[in-house]
């Protein structure tokens, strides 16, 4: 992924909450007839958080949230093609790049793969450096790890289709998961470099209304969830996000009881996760540490993840239940 696109009401108030509560730097700003956007970055991070006229359409329909993703390929040409063949559609241009439809309101701008990470600025926009400030910042973030995708119910399959005969990425993983008289569903779908990683989950239709359903009804349908970013340390990160100003969502007591009784490798970390509320995992390669944040925006859709991988590969199978299980007492807890 080359970077991800907010669209967003108040372009300073959010570009705002990305730095002060994030540690993000503001390094470039680009202004269109209709539209203007600040690039922000942290390691390998690019978020886009954008404003303007141009963007009301979206903001109407579906509150603010991410608009676009923007994928790096070797061959834009070949890629827009297999696309359109899979189904796909060219909805527009940004410098020159093709944007593809995607899910919901959200499209896929096809960069070069020059324009990747590693260049200074993502190509398709006019950029212009904000002074003095630094090309490629550090801090806890250091990569995109994943977005997760809520989609309509029975689209799991057609949406994991598309993903992988029009963009090239594989099938990972998949999960059902139940709650009570609730079910979501997923399928991860990513890159063969692994640069690019969608966790499509859906509820089940033919079981009781819940949270995605939620999420699908305030997003005016299919949206990004969540971004997860990715942390070599988390336990320290989510003290100095929460002191900067970040609301985490809260895990039960019991849960950390049972962790104590789980053998997956952080039994002598368990009161430092326990006092952050962080969620641990293990698969057959290693475990990871994971966090959920609790949306910042009035329509309580976007939210964020942080994930440490220790050796880990998977997503949290056995914290899916918990994240459901929380979000769905947030939920609850505001009716």
């Amino acid at each position: 992924m080359a970077y991800v696109e907010l669209y967003t009401i108040d372009k300073g108030s959010s570009v705002d909450y990305f730095v002060s509560s994030f540690g993000f730097t503001r390094v470039a700003d680009a202004v269109t007839a209709d539209r203007s956007s600040v690039l922000l970055r942290q390691g390998g991070v690019d978020v886009l958080v954008t404003s303007g006229r141009g963007i009301w359409k979206f903001l109407d329909e579906h509150g603010e949230g991410i608009a676009d993703i923007a994928l790096t390929c070797d061959d834009v040409s070949g890629t827009c093609r297999a696309a359109e063949a899979a189904g796909g559609s060219i909805v527009g241009s940004t410098g020159g790049n093709p944007v593809l439809s995607g899910f919901g309101g959200v499209s896929h701008t096809l960069l070069p793969a020059a324009d990747g990470p590693g260049s200074a600025f993502p190509g398709g926009h006019h950029w212009i450096a904000t002074s003095g400030e630094p090309i490629r910042p550090t801090g806890r973030l250091r990569s995109l790890d994943h977005v997760a995708i809520c989609l309509e119910g029975n689209t799991l399959a057609e949406f994991a289709d598309y993903y992988e005969d029009g963009f090239g990425l594989s099938r990972y993983f998949s999960e059902y998961v139940g709650v009570g008289d609730q079910a979501m569903d997923s399928i991860v779908v990513r890159s063969a470099s692994g640069g690019a990683t969608f966790t499509l989950v859906a509820p089940d239709p033919v079981k009781g209304s819940g949270q995605l359903d939620a999420f699908l009804e305030r997003n005016g349908g299919p949206g990004v969830q969540h971004l997860a970013f990715l942390v070599d340390d988390i336990v320290p990160a989510v003290h100095e996000f929460r002191d900067r100003g970040v609301e985490f969502l809260r895990t039960p007591g019991t849960y950390y009881d049972m962790l104590a009784e789980r053998s997956i490798g952080v039994r002598e970390e368990i009161a430092a996760l326990r006092a952050t509320g962080v969620l641990a995992d293990r698969d057959e390669w290693g475990y990871l540490l994971q966090l959920f944040s609790r949306s910042p925006y009035e329509r309580n859709t976007l939210f964020f993840e942080l994930i440490q991988r220790r050796g880990s590969r998977g997503f949290g199978s056995s914290n899916i239940r918990a994240l459901y299980e929380a979000v769905e007492r947030d939920r609850l807890a505001a009716e």
